[in-house]
């Protein structure tokens, strides 16, 4: 792992909370990335996850393509491959995914904007596991805002009640092995995200690479146990920039190594659809003015953002 972007030991939170809020603000600051190490979800728990996973991957088209739902901007089940591109990108991605969302009743206020999820019969303990680890990474997830809001002066508890119902996403992706040397396309194109923060578990392979301040594109890969977090554009937003969405990339790898599959499972922490994402009072001053005079509903945000990457 590259030394210039940290890792921190979450269990720093209970026991050296003043230093651990510090220097994980001060990570975020200047890169919108982190490590997160120590952070409780058994690796057990994970490799049983991937492993359902990569199993309905592995499911031929016309069975995966049953899952697909048109017209839902991928918000859940599967969507195929050649589809997402990135914003201002010539090239699709080279990837397949999976969305899991929250399951919330079916009477919620937000069922019309979350639909129920699907779940594939195929794969035995696709659900058990996918959704474990759910909601594994949103309790985690909770943790991290927690830090993050002390660092800028708001309550531990700040973002409890307006995540609680988030429309976050668990999204299980197959970048399958790439078997030409001259093809333009990238397996994710540059990018941020469109979330809160984003926890990404496990990834298997090299790739992830983070631009720096100055330009250059830094890798970032992970240790086994270490799941790393970054700063979505939402979370930019609320907090003037305070906490920058960096932009990243997953680079196609050199030589044979490029044969082989990737898998990766990010959870992208989103705030609940009527959140109003209105800069706080307390991340502008006269050095950083407010940069976006009007408010918007996460909902109205999301689908915005989605229409740009081609799933809406």
């Amino acid at each position: 792992m590259s030394a210039r972007i940290p890792t921190l030991d979450i269990t720093r939170f209970d026991t050296d909370r003043e230093a651990f809020v510090a220097e994980l603000g001060a990570a975020y600051r200047e890169w919108g990335f982190a490590g997160i190490r120590n952070h409780g979800i058994p690796q057990a728990q994970i490799d049983a996850a991937y492993d359902v996973f990569k199993r309905f991957f592995a499911l031929p088209d016309d069975v995966k393509k049953q899952y697909h739902v048109p017209g839902g901007g991928g918000a859940r089940g599967y969507t195929p491959f050649g589809v997402e591109t990135a914003k201002d990108s010539k090239h699709f991605d080279l990837k397949e995914f999976w969305h899991i969302g929250r399951e919330i009743p079916e009477d919620s206020k937000y069922r019309d904007v979350m639909p129920p999820n699907l779940w594939p019969v195929e794969v035995p303990g696709f659900k058990e596991h996918g959704y474990g680890l759910y909601g594994a990474l949103d309790q985690l997830g909770s943790r991290v805002l927690s830090a993050l809001a002390l660092h800028i002066g708001l309550p531990e508890n700040y973002f409890v009640d307006k995540t609680n119902s988030g429309n976050s996403i668990l999204r299980p992706i197959h970048y399958p092995p790439i078997t030409a040397d001259d093809i333009p396309n990238v397996r994710a194109g540059a990018h941020e995200d469109i979330n809160l923060i984003t926890l990404l578990v496990g990834a298997s392979a090299a790739g992830l690479e983070v631009r720096s301040k100055q330009g250059e594109w830094v890798p970032f890969t992970s240790d086994a146990d270490t799941i790393v977090v970054n700063i979505g554009d939402m979370l930019q937003r609320l907090t003037n920039h305070v906490y920058p969405s960096t932009t990243h990339r997953v680079t196609n790898p050199p030589g044979e190594q490029a044969r082989q599959p990737r898998y990766s499972v990010p959870f992208f922490l989103h705030p609940n659809p009527d959140f109003l994402i209105d800069v706080l009072p307390s991340t502008i001053t006269t050095e950083n003015p407010k940069r976006y005079p009007e408010a918007i509903t996460a909902q109205g945000y999301l689908e915005e953002r989605l229409r740009e990457i081609k799933l809406k």
